[in-house]
């Protein structure tokens, strides 16, 4: 008995990295050279089935491994890993109007197989060098060409960027298939356009963009793809349409109709029982239930998401895990399992996926640092951002508006308020070139704490009288019980109804202030930190409001942020609260 090495390589180096185990290690363990290991993880050297066993007791798999074993010389194709379909067999003609020879065929199929491995793994520049050479293998069949493109358009992107080499194989497929009245010829087109449209709308703006392969166009091919989308059709089909039309228009739609794609989406993934549109779907209701508020209902699917990590061991999923575990641990002031994972644990696996799985690194390091930034400023050491390396990294992804807002913040909260407001200047002169939801928003919200941070320290009326309007004229369509996610997702920038209530305090509305505060107390009640906040800004609200008992009622909150403050040592805000208390006239 031998491994079938098209499917045994790949699926052991998904194994041992989520093991975060090296190749030497497990080459000791298993009692083999490291570079025959190498070897049959690239799919160069069969394996025994005694070796498979062992990696098999070594890795925990429970019988995973040795279950791809198949008799030597054998045509049998590698067995489906757990809980994906098995690759359905492409029924088009061939160049002479026959079915493409049998042959051929198998050999499509064990390519595309093999990309699905790898692509499981993580494993992206490995899946997409398989995917290639399916979709050479397919020349003449249109639809099986069709297929190998659409795997190709689910690997992971650089963040603001769009593929146009990507866009145009997609374009040359659509192309293939018009005139092709078939139903499966239709749901491959359909496949196609959502995938076509999640690539055009990467781009942060259109300066990032090339042609018409903008965001806003994007979002309206997505659009129109979701109306064409058969609600009974093959549930396939739909998993992709919905999550690639979600992505899309995420940046168009408002939260909850972005939410109520999410919904969707995982009952079409229970339907089809993938592994990969279940992680897909989880992911996207988790943070689409974060963005409206829905902190607990997030709670509930994010153990859902660890669970199917757990099941499926691929390391992006784990990351991903990881990922919404630290977030949600900043946005519950446990700093220190934040910082462990940020400081310590992630820095280990970006290195391990870079250097084994060939993930596109910017996706991974923007993550971290927003992470690292968000914990920083939370603890008050923002100061730390402009001697380590951190600073660098913010300024070299300054295409992204919410990195420049978020420097110009932590310019006035470490004293440098005349340079943060000249930041702030140009970040709100772009304000009317960002698009209505998505990214915008917690790019807005950061503004919202830059105005802040000026009207408490004095001296900028001028500032503000030119800019808060307009902040608050786009921040108005995001009220209720909303909170700003920045990243996909990253951090839990604060409820959007006390970024509102900032700007009316900064325009002189203390009334109208505390009205937006007392909206954002209803998702701010999952936060203890975001309460503290909050009770500070209501303090300043009430002083300036004035009236009797207002003074008595301003301490009061004062008090409750100082002890919030103190208890999860923000010390920047534990700060600005005793200054208050200690000058009853200032707010």
């Amino acid at each position: 008995m031998v491994i079938e090495h098209d499917g045994f390589g790949a699926e052991l180096r998904r194994r041992r990295i989520a093991a975060g185990m090296s190749l030497s290690e497990l080459a000791g363990k298993v009692y083999c050279s490291r570079s025959f290991l190498s070897r049959v993880e690239n799919g160069r050297r069969r394996a025994s089935l005694e070796l498979a066993q062992l990696c098999d007791e070594v890795l925990g798999a429970r019988g995973a491994l040795a279950g791809l074993a198949v008799p030597a010389g054998s045509d049998a194709p590698a067995r489906a890993v757990r809980g994906e379909p098995a690759v359905r067999l492409v029924k088009s003609p061939g160049r002479d109007g026959r079915s493409v020879a049998g042959q051929e065929r198998a050999e499509f199929l064990r390519l595309l197989r093999r990309g699905d491995l790898s692509h499981a793994a993580g494993e992206m520049r490995e899946a997409e060098r398989h995917y290639t050479a399916a979709y050479r293998a397919a020349a003449g069949d249109p639809r099986a060409q069709a297929e190998a493109v659409i795997r190709l358009a689910r690997r992971w992107s650089d963040p603001g960027q769009v593929d146009q080499e990507l866009l145009q194989s997609i374009k040359g497929c659509l192309a293939a298939l018009e005139g092709d009245g078939g139903a499966e010829a239709a749901g491959l087109r359909l496949r196609l356009e959502a995938h076509l449209a999640k690539k055009m709308s990467l781009a942060v703006s259109q300066d990032t963009a090339t042609g018409l392969a903008g965001p806003a166009e994007g979002a309206r091919l997505a659009e129109d793809t979701l109306r064409r989308l058969p609600e009974d059709g093959d549930d396939e089909v739909r998993c992709e349409v919905l999550t690639e039309c979600r992505w899309a228009r995420y940046d168009f739609m408002s939260a909850p109709e972005s939410l109520d794609l999410s919904e969707r989406l995982r009952e079409a993934a229970a339907r089809q029982d993938s592994a990969y549109f279940r992680g897909e779907a989880l992911m996207a209701v988790a943070v689409d239930q974060l963005r409206n508020g829905r902190v607990f209902s997030a709670l509930a699917t994010a153990n859902q998401y660890r669970k199917h990590a757990a099941d499926t061991q691929s390391a992006l999923s784990l990351w991903q895990r990881h990922t919404l575990d630290a977030l949600l641990d900043l946005w519950h002031g446990r700093f220190a399992a934040a910082a462990e994972w940020i400081f310590v644990e992630s820095l280990k696996f970006i290195e391990l996926l870079r250097a084994d799985y060939a993930v596109p690194a910017d996706n991974l390091t923007q993550t971290r640092l927003g992470q690292a930034y968000w914990l920083l400023r939370q603890q008050g050491r923002l100061a730390e951002l402009f001697t380590s390396d951190l600073a660098g990294d913010v300024e070299r992804h300054a295409y992204f508006p919410v990195w420049r807002a978020g420097l110009a913040l932590a310019l006035c909260e470490t004293g440098q308020h005349a340079e943060g407001a000249d930041l702030f200047l140009g970040c709100v002169a772009d304000v009317d070139r960002f698009p209505p939801s998505g990214w915008a928003v917690p790019a807005l919200v950061l503004l919202a704490e830059v105005g802040a941070a000026l009207d408490l320290e004095g001296g900028f009326g001028a500032e503000l009288a030119q800019t808060v309007p307009a902040l608050r004229a786009r921040l108005a369509p995001h009220d209720g019980t909303q909170i700003a996610l920045g990243g996909w997702p990253t951090v839990l920038v604060g409820p959007t109804a006390r970024a509102r209530g900032l700007l009316a305090l900064a325009a002189g509305e203390p009334g109208a202030a505390l009205d937006h505060f007392r909206q954002a107390a209803v998702p701010a009640r999952s936060s203890q930190p975001e309460l503290a906040r909050l009770r500070l800004a209501q303090a300043r609200a009430t002083r300036r409001k004035g009236g009797p008992g207002s003074d008595p009622q301003a301490v009061r909150l004062l008090r409750e942020a100082a002890r919030g403050a103190e208890a999860y040592g923000m010390t920047s805000l534990g700060a600005q609260t005793l200054a208050l208390l200690e000058e009853p006239g200032r707010g």
